[in-house]
């Protein structure tokens, strides 16, 4: 069973905590060297947001992903902002999970739900939005079923339409519900330093 695997990395990763705001955030160091920051809700242990980092071809830093919570808007001032500004009557896409499902919202959407159809493609890994109307088409992964190398279930999956967005929810099978479980027992034995206490502890 592969299952361990992912949870193996976690522990294995060096990981640092800090609680500010009402949120518990906790930054993983993995051996690849690949950073992954993720923020939760200190009262319910909900996860609010999760990024991503690596290295660029040169060695350096690279630019955050965020897999889930608000995608993040460029600096002000960079040149690309300037130069090409996003509509802000586009749809917008972003995954924002509940404890028992993960959840996508794509905002800017203002068609009927019956225009909508959303599938799961086996094969591919991926889930699809499709319209009736061809105005909206969009592909996206589950990278949580993939680390647990887990398969899709169309029926785990189902979509509302409110305020001009599309949800989609999928509920999340029983392995992942575990071994969140099991990490959030693990992620409140490391010492948290608070956000006035200058450098964070290192587990």
């Amino acid at each position: 069973m592969a299952v361990p695997s992912w949870l193996e990395r976690l522990r294995a990763a060096g990981k640092t905590a800090l609680v500010q705001d009402g949120k518990r955030k906790i930054h993983y160091l993995f051996e690849d060297g690949k950073e992954m920051a993720e923020e939760y809700d200190i009262k319910t242990g909900q996860l609010m947001s999760r990024k991503w980092r690596e290295k660029n071809t040169l060695g350096g830093a690279g630019k955050w992903q965020v897999e889930v919570g608000e995608p993040t808007s460029p600096l002000l001032g960079a040149l690309e902002s300037e130069l090409i500004t996003e509509s802000s009557s586009n749809p917008i896409f972003m995954r924002k999970d509940t404890l028992s499902s993960f959840q996508w919202r794509i905002r800017n959407l203002p068609y009927p739900k019956e225009v909508y159809s959303v599938s799961v493609e086996k094969e591919q890994r991926c889930c699809v939005i499709r319209t009736t109307n061809k105005k909206y088409y969009k592909k996206f992964s589950i990278p949580d079923l993939d680390r647990y190398h887990l398969p899709l279930d169309a029926a785990a999956l189902s979509f509302t339409h409110a305020n001009n967005t599309l949800i989609i929810t999928y509920q999340k099978p029983k392995e992942i519900l575990a071994a969140e479980e099991q990490l959030q027992k693990e992620l409140k034995k490391i010492k948290a330093a608070n956000s006035g206490d200058g450098d964070c502890k290192t587990q």
